[in-house]
């Protein structure tokens, strides 16, 4: 399986990459230049995971990383609220390419152990999800941190494995 992780800076993209590769998080992540890819085997199936930097000048490569993978994952930092209309707005630009069209999106609001982060019904909202059509969207609530939500994102990313 392959897929790719996408989203603004900071949102915790790498943090969920080690998360699954290692089973633990580095509490000095730098942020990603350019693009990490790692692999991960579970339950008998390898995933191929393209951790893609959120910074604005690595946007415009998104779309290449996105074409052809099983799924692609958004990380949000739930607790930003600030930030989450410049998510959107690169969400649905990414999701408009002609490229992209049918392949399932993974949203996830990562930081849920923050007082201030948004609920996954509110992400929901903030983005705008339910405007998003022809496609499988999903939405979980995340803590890298604490390890939370990890095991429905791990099983939900297995259940859309090529077979």
């Amino acid at each position: 399986m392959e897929l790719s992780l996408v989203g603004l800076q900071n949102a915790g993209k790498t943090s969920l990459v080690n998360v699954l590769t290692t089973g633990s998080l580095a509490e000095d992540m730098v942020p990603t230049v350019g693009f990490n890819m790692r692999k991960v085997t579970r339950g008998g199936i390898t995933i191929k995971l393209w951790d893609l930097g959120g910074q604005t000048r690595f946007r415009s490569m998104w779309e290449r990383y996105c074409r052809g993978v099983q799924a692609i994952v958004f990380v949000v930092d739930s607790g930003d609220v600030d930030g989450l209309e410049a998510a959107r707005v690169e969400l649905h630009e990414l999701l408009g390419r002609p490229s992209l069209a049918g392949i399932p999106l993974l949203v996830l609001g990562n930081k849920n152990d923050l007082p201030e982060a948004l609920s996954a019904a509110e992400l929901t909202a903030k983005l705008e999800l339910e405007a998003i059509k022809g496609r499988e969207v999903c939405v979980y609530s995340i803590s890298c941190k604490r390890q939370s939500n990890i095991d429905v994102t791990l099983t939900w990313l297995t259940k859309h494995a090529k077979s």
